[in-house]
């Protein structure tokens, strides 16, 4: 065979195949397109048939983080109060987030002031229908709290208006700083809501002596905060005084009072603020001290003298004699009894005479419940 006639026939052979090659690259284009194309119209199907909406639209949210605008930090978020009282913050993050102040005193939105009623209790509130009925009707004018025993847990049903209204707590004991603790924690809650404008400390033995409308009218028009406040010259007053408080606290200072207390927000901002007396009073208040008697008093009276009426708003009666007052039973409950929770007083009210002194009274027995409320319709008006 001769080397010259071959080439010929090899040239033709590769300028058909690189003809053929487009060709079929076009016919592969063209069944892809046709597949995208009938997938689509099959999808567009399946959707209006099978409700595949719900499928498309929930798979959105995953890709929202990327182009989702950040959301507008508006008022409402720092004027709504948390919608659920339990929180993991700390004593220390607490009185941190709490001790936020606004610095100008006119507030730029309808702010209706709030009530805050702030129970201090082991455990059951035992007079809680008497509370409730109460409250009734009010809901815009009060708020809630709860301290109890970290290992309580409360049973209210969902109409109630103590249902949730638990604060994260820790053990509190009568005549230490850990009860100050608690009335601290107790203000720094309901501080977060910044509609609470009034505090009021109460106990599950405590019950209200006039109906919602008066009480809230008594406490509001005061030009004071109610905190008893005075100067106990014998063993149970300075003789609980210790020199090692110099020079924060000195004698002459000292100060003793009921426990049982009612501040505005600027006394209640003072209380859970401090750094000052706090660390004196746990580190030299002396073991018989009963530190809850003295620390609010004494730091009220040096911090802010000019806002204290220098008297309690809860009644007690220490006429039986005690460490503690008198506690009431069922048998003690009466119609002369009850006349006599208005009767026989007389105090200086925004700097005037006044017979309305008490707003509330203790110690009152879970067993005067019934009668209680037998008699709170025509005695306490409610």
């Amino acid at each position: 065979m001769e080397e010259g006639k071959d080439p010929p026939t090899t040239v033709i052979s590769r300028s058909n195949q690189s003809r053929a090659l487009p060709q079929r690259l076009v016919q592969l284009l063209s069944l892809f397109l046709l597949l995208c194309f009938a997938i689509s119209l099959f999808s567009i199907y399946m959707i209006r048939k099978t409700g595949g909406v719900t499928t498309v639209t929930s798979a959105i949210p995953m890709l929202q983080p990327c182009i989702q605008a950040q959301p507008k930090n508006n008022l409402d978020h720092w004027i709504t109060p948390p919608s659920n009282l339990v929180h993991t913050m700390s004593d220390k993050e607490l009185f941190w987030r709490a001790s936020f102040v606004p610095q100008l005193k006119k507030y730029p939105f309808a702010r209706v002031p709030k009530i805050a009623f702030m129970f201090l209790t082991k455990g059951p509130l035992p007079l809680a229908p008497l509370w409730e009925r109460f409250f009734k009707g009010h809901n815009s004018l009060y708020s809630i709290y709860i301290h109890s025993l970290p290992s309580f847990q409360a049973r209210f049903p969902s109409t109630s208006v103590f249902y949730q209204r638990q604060i994260p707590s820790q053990i509190a004991e009568w005549g230490r700083m850990s009860m100050c603790d608690a009335e601290r924690r107790l203000l720094a809650n309901a501080l977060l809501d910044i509609s609470n404008e009034y505090f009021i400390l109460v106990s599950e033995s405590c019950i209200p002596l006039y109906n919602f409308t008066i009480t809230y009218r008594y406490i509001t028009r005061s030009k004071y905060s109610f905190m008893g406040a005075f100067d106990d010259p014998g063993p149970f007053g300075r003789g609980r005084y210790n020199p090692n408080m110099l020079p924060e606290v000195n004698i002459s200072q000292w100060r003793k009072g009921a426990q049982w207390f009612e501040v505005n927000r600027k006394l209640a901002s003072i209380i859970i603020s401090d750094v000052t007396f706090y660390p004196k009073f746990l580190q030299f208040c002396r073991p018989a001290c009963y530190v809850d008697e003295h620390y609010f008093p004494t730091l009220l009276t040096i911090q802010a003298p000019k806002l204290l009426a220098n008297r309690s708003l809860t009644w007690v009666d220490w006429s039986r004699g005690g460490p503690h007052p008198a506690t009431f039973g069922a048998m003690d409950i009466n119609e002369e009894f009850m006349k006599k929770l208005h009767e026989g007083r007389e105090c200086v009210y925004n700097d005037k005479p006044s017979l309305m002194c008490y707003m509330f009274a203790r110690k009152f027995a879970p067993s005067t419940l019934e009668r209680l409320l037998r008699f709170a319709p025509e005695f306490l008006g409610y």
